[in-house]
């Protein structure tokens, strides 16, 4: 195995949509990379027409003037240049021209002086055409054929990546284990390919060892993650400037390489490239890291990273250059010798009466600071937007002691918050002032990435520091009074954010949780007197699946098998029953066959059947009814209980993966329509 062929990719991947990086912007990345110690650009930018939607075009001349340049400049800072092409919108894979297409295209970036490759064929469509049905067994079949021939065709490149179309963990049905698609690719896939993999789910919010050990046990091959951690491309009010955080140095063994998919945006991917450098070398070895390599223990720390990361990216500010000027590099390096403020050169001086001059005041590192705390990561806010919206929810709940009366020594309500207010007043100047600072810093291409967000949080902040103040019984500035008739800025989100408003889930996941204000709720026994009710539930839920195979589970909720003591509860709201759970001790005793092997009856010798309403939105509801009814089986000494249902129902599938209770148990001679998932006791 060749050096190349062991070494631990890391790095960039362009795979997001929207706009592409420009080809200097590329360039820069690669200095930034070579600085860092990273060694790996994926070019996958999925707006680039040639490379997904118009795949089997050739490149102009003008178009592999550039790319010969790219390639050419990424080898000379040592960074690994893989070219990736994504065909899987409309390529017939039986189709013999199609695949020549495909070769054909991919021998011209060759003759560029690419070495590495990747096929894509995620985001796509499952369903295979008429004429590849006739051709192959299953879609990963298919995927695997052109892969393994375009490999081969191009003499078996020592870095050669495959996306599958089930990325992730959450696309695998029934789990990752028992996926046939990824089973075939582990099986058929020619060794020398390796496997690109985003973790859990699409977005990760971490990564685990254990993760990393069953998709390599299935793929069999360590995976490359391409990590979506910091990808904004799915909501544009959102940008991410927290650390690579939530992987454990201890995957780098584990792993093939790690490829960071970060914001759109150019410029603040400053702090996400960083950071995972940061991280990479905090485990022995990073450059050189072979699969065989032991397992360390890591000393990365997200927070000291991130300082790191905001300590060198400070320093870009002040630049009043960037990539794209066409000035020298010698111009660059001779202004960052010098320590002067931008300033005013029209020679006019103020006089005795006139303003002053206009001083823009220098952005500090507490600055940015502020500025990555509000603009974190997908799953998480920062310590300062935790703060600031504790201290705004407090107020809000407490708004009644702002008004109580004057403050004295006695009046602690009053007194309180009124202090909380002013600390939260504080806090949203702090936001104004880094919005200042910002605008005025010489480096206008970092300014003109982030001017959107930071324009955004700013007007947010802005509302709600005058909300306080009107709870307070003070005046806010007319542009800024919240009443029925508000300024455009007083609504915000536009058709997208009165959507969101309709639906029923709204907020549910926002990543400050306040307490539930809307619906009570009501777990209690089952009657007699609920059956009509359960059977109206049982009959919606199940109306789009396939009756073809007798559940012990049906028969629990149709009543034709009594259920254990305590086994048998409900969920009501004010509407009526919205769930059930129904459970019986000893399965095998209604069975009237053998239906599960005896092995897997010791270890879950009960069963228990399942239904919410999706219109109760909260899951832990859900895992309380569930956990009521697994205590009552544990208390009669139950080992462990299975549920049963059809693969056909796609809907629980997904339900019951949002609990974290159940794993898909592996059952000899089991109906392909059937899953079966259980837990210990």
């Amino acid at each position: 195995m060749s050096e190349k062929s062991k070494m631990f990719l890391s790095g960039v991947v362009e795979g997001f949509y929207g706009r592409p990086w420009t080809m200097n912007q590329r360039m820069e990345l690669f200095r930034r990379e070579q600085k860092w110690g990273l060694n790996t650009y994926l070019y996958a930018p999925k707006d680039d027409y040639k490379h997904r939607m118009y795949w089997r075009d050739l490149y102009s001349l003008e178009e592999a003037d550039q790319l010969m340049a790219l390639i050419c400049a990424a080898k000379e800072h040592g960074v690994e240049f893989i070219y990736a092409i994504s065909p899987g919108l409309d390529i017939t894979f039986s189709n013999p021209k199609e695949v020549a297409a495909l070769k054909r295209k991919l021998s011209q970036v060759s003759e560029f002086g690419c070495r590495s490759f990747a096929l894509l064929f995620d985001d796509i469509e499952t369903e295979m055409c008429g004429a590849d049905k006739e051709a192959f067994s299953s879609f990963a079949d298919a995927q695997v054929s052109v892969t393994n021939e375009v490999f081969q065709h191009l003499e078996e490149p020592q870095i050669f990546l495959f996306c599958p179309t089930d990325y992730c963990a959450a696309f695998c049905t029934p789990s990752v284990q028992l996926s046939k698609y990824l089973n075939t690719v582990g099986e058929k896939l020619h060794p020398g390919v390796n496997i690109l993999w985003t973790g859990p789910k699409v977005v990760s919010n971490d990564i685990s060892v254990a993760s990393v050990e069953e998709v390599s046990a299935v793929l069999k091959r360590p995976p490359v993650i391409w990590d979506n951690i910091h990808a904004n491309d799915y909501d544009p009010q959102r940008l991410f400037l927290g650390p690579f955080k939530n992987r454990p140095a201890e995957l780098i063994p584990k792993l093939r390489g790690v490829l960071t998919n970060p914001n759109c945006e150019f410029e603040p991917n400053f702090v996400a490239v960083h950071t995972l450098a940061t991280w990479c070398k905090s485990s022995p070895g990073q450059k050189d890291v072979s699969m065989d390599g032991e397992d360390q223990s890591s000393d990365y720390d997200p927070h000291e990273a991130l300082q790191l990361a905001l300590t060198e990216w400070l320093l870009e500010f002040g630049r009043a250059d960037s990539p794209d000027d066409s000035r020298s590099r010698g111009a660059r390096s001779k202004r960052e010798a010098s320590d002067e403020e931008p300033m005013q050169t029209d020679g006019h001086v103020p006089g005795p009466k006139d303003n002053p001059l206009y001083t823009a005041e220098p952005l500090t590192l507490e600055d940015l600071t502020l500025l990555s705390e509000l603009f974190y990561l997908p799953y998480e806010h920062g310590p300062t937007a935790v703060a600031m919206l504790n201290q705004l929810h407090w107020l809000r709940s407490n708004s009644a002691a702002a008004t109580t009366g004057a403050v004295t020594s006695e009046c602690e309500e009053v007194n309180e918050w009124r202090q909380r207010a002013e600390k939260f007043d504080d806090m949203c100047a702090a936001v104004v002032q880094m919005f200042n600072r910002l605008s005025n810093v010489p480096n206008r291409r970092i300014l003109y990435d982030l001017y959107n967000y930071i324009c955004d949080i700013k007007s947010g902040v802005s509302l709600a520091r005058a909300f306080v103040k009107t709870l307070g019984g003070g005046t806010p500035h007319p542009c800024m009074i919240i009443n029925d008739d508000p300024e455009p800025w007083g609504f915000r989100g536009g058709l997208s954010g009165e959507f969101q408003r309709m639906l029923p889930c709204h907020g549910n996941r926002d990543l400050f949780r306040t307490p539930p204000a809307t619906r009570v709720y009501t777990i209690r026994p089952s009657t007699a007197e609920d059956q009509p009710a359960v059977m109206k539930l049982f009959k919606e839920m199940n109306a789009e699946t396939q009756h073809t195979v007798e559940l012990i589970g049906d028969r629990l909720v149709e009543g034709l098998v009594p259920s254990s003591s305590n086994c048998n509860v409900i969920l009501e709201d004010e509407a009526g029953l919205c769930g059930y759970v129904f459970a019986l001790a000893d399965a095998k005793s209604v069975m009237t066959k053998a239906q599960y092997p005896e092995a897997m009856l010791r270890d879950f010798p009960s069963v228990m059947s399942v239904q919410i309403h999706p219109k109760v939105p909260d899951p832990t509801l859900a895992k309380r009814l569930i956990g009521q009814v697994l205590s009552s089986l544990r208390e009669s000494g139950s080992q462990g209980v299975y549920l049963e249902f059809r693969s056909s129902d796609r809907r629980m599938m997904d339900f019951l993966k949002t609990l974290n209770f159940f794993q898909v148990l592996r059952v000899d001679g089991l109906p392909a329509n059937l899953v079966v998932v259980g837990t210990k006791l």
